[in-house]
């Protein structure tokens, strides 16, 4: 939430910013942001990390190890908190929804090639 709270001021200085310059095409454009990070500030939902960790879901954080045995540790967040060199990706990514509802110990294989993956 803070992140898109700050996003949302950002666009509100950008916005100030274009109608101090009287260019229209600026102020329409600084006017989109604000409304869409209005609307996601309106829609978006605080939720807790899962309790019951038996199974991957929203907000759970997961231990991948790739083809090469290298280990990465990613949490699963909404789309506004993916940044994936953080170690979050988004719940609407491939990798993500591959893993939900798969349990401890499970073995995925995606198709890296078009980068779907086969679940």
């Amino acid at each position: 939430m803070a992140q898109i709270e700050a996003a949302l001021a950002a666009a509100r200085e950008g916005y100030a910013l274009a109608q101090a310059s009287s260019d229209p095409a600026s102020i329409a454009a600084a006017g989109r942001e604000v409304r869409y990070w209005s609307s996601r500030r309106a829609s978006a939902r605080v939720l807790p990390s899962p309790v019951d960790i038996s199974e991957v879901r929203f907000g759970t954080t997961v231990t991948i190890v790739r083809d090469d045995g290298r280990e990465q540790t990613l949490r699963i967040v909404g789309e506004d908190e993916a940044d994936p060199a953080k170690g979050s990706i988004s719940h609407a990514s491939p990798l993500a929804r591959s893993m939900f509802g798969k349990g401890v110990g499970v073995s995925l294989k995606l198709d890296t090639t078009t980068r779907k993956s086969p679940l």
